[in-house]
């Protein structure tokens, strides 16, 4: 049935298959994507709307560019698109809705190449490419680019803005190293509030706008410092042994929250602001199974979220704490289509 009839499966409530396992804070969860790697899909301010990336081969792309879809009509299957957002060229990411409800940024690296720039090399490790092209951008609903909001040499990438509308705290390789900074919202008053060796990113602010929580490597030894560097400079990072951090927006407070080992990544605070949705593959013995947890501020209290498929991230919940929107490979057809999925969220 799963094959048969995709998205319509996930609307019928209290049907599970013998594979699949209950998931009780996912309420009438849907599939809203059909098709390619769909992933970092992020709530208009009035929870109306989605601004997200997909490299969907079907809608005639190479790389990942940015879409932004009505929740009021999304997607129902394959032969339908999102509307394009970004330019179309180069590679994009981290896209994520301003204040007005009518405006997108996004990163893009189109200033330095229209072409989708390469990809990291086979080397045996899994490895993110840190292209240093890539520049932020703000760009109305139609796709026509309005900004520029970073112009300084090396990677300014993962952007988000808070929820009072004032900053904006993204990840930049400006100094060297990879790590957060906070800026006004028309670009300007740029601040570096992170400095320990290491990646620090995918940063959102806490609901409140008081606090930051993000995903940091920090190498310890020796040989990892100096493998760590030696990716960076070629533009890499490995992401394989990452934990969740938070901080205030000025980079003071900076608390370690798991210590949980492996791939802690893509934090997104609750609404209550007490706690911390993130993925994780720290239970998994193969490394690649990554499920949705649930923390509390302080590190404790670690709660299961989602069981199902082997990939769950980019957890998102709704400004007005309603919903919870996330990319699953869960309901491909055994294929390695990652889709998003929209559910209705239950405490």
């Amino acid at each position: 049935m799963k094959k048969l009839v995709a998205g319509l499966f996930f609307a019928i409530p209290g049907l599970l298959t013998a594979q699949e396992k209950p998931e009780p804070h996912l309420k009438n969860l849907r599939q809203i994507s059909f098709g390619g790697d769909n992933a970092e899909a992020y709530f208009s301010p009035d929870s109306k709307k989605i601004a997200f990336q997909s490299n969907n081969k079907k809608w005639g792309l190479s790389c990942d560019q940015i879409f932004m879809m009505d929740l009021q009509n999304p997607i129902k299957d394959s032969t339908q698109k999102a509307n394009l957002i970004s330019t179309g060229k180069g590679r994009t990411t981290c896209s994520y809705y301003m204040p007005d409800n009518k405006h997108i940024l996004y990163a893009s690296t189109h200033l330095g190449s229209e072409s989708c720039p390469p990809e990291p090399p086979p080397s045996g490790k899994y490895l993110w490419a840190i292209y240093p092209e890539f520049d932020i951008f703000v760009a109305d609903e139609k796709g026509t680019l309005v900004k520029q909001l970073t112009k300084t040499e090396g990677y300014d990438a993962e952007a988000t803005v808070s929820p009072k509308g004032d900053k904006i705290v993204f990840t930049s390789t400006r100094n060297g190293d990879l790590d957060l900074y906070i800026m006004d919202i028309d670009g300007r008053n740029v601040k570096q509030i992170t400095f320990g060796l290491g990646y620090d990113g995918g940063a959102f602010f806490s609901p409140d706008g008081k606090k930051l929580v993000f995903r940091a490597s920090r190498p310890q030894t020796e040989q990892e410092i100096a493998e760590y560097k030696e990716l960076l400079a070629k533009g890499l990072v490995a992401p394989t042994n990452m934990e969740i951090y938070t901080c205030n927006v000025d980079g003071s407070d900076l608390k370690k929250i798991t210590s949980l080992g492996k791939a802690n990544w893509a934090p997104f605070y609750h609404p209550s602001g007490k706690k911390i949705i993130f993925s994780s593959n720290h239970h998994s013995a193969r490394g690649y199974d990554f499920q949705l947890y649930m923390i509390n501020e302080d590190g404790s209290g670690l709660e299961q979220i989602t069981f199902n498929s082997m990939f769950n991230a980019f957890p998102m919940f709704s400004p007005d704490g309603k919903k919870l929107i996330f990319s699953s490979n869960r309901n491909n057809g055994g294929t390695r289509d990652t889709n998003l999925f929209l559910a209705d969220w239950k405490d």
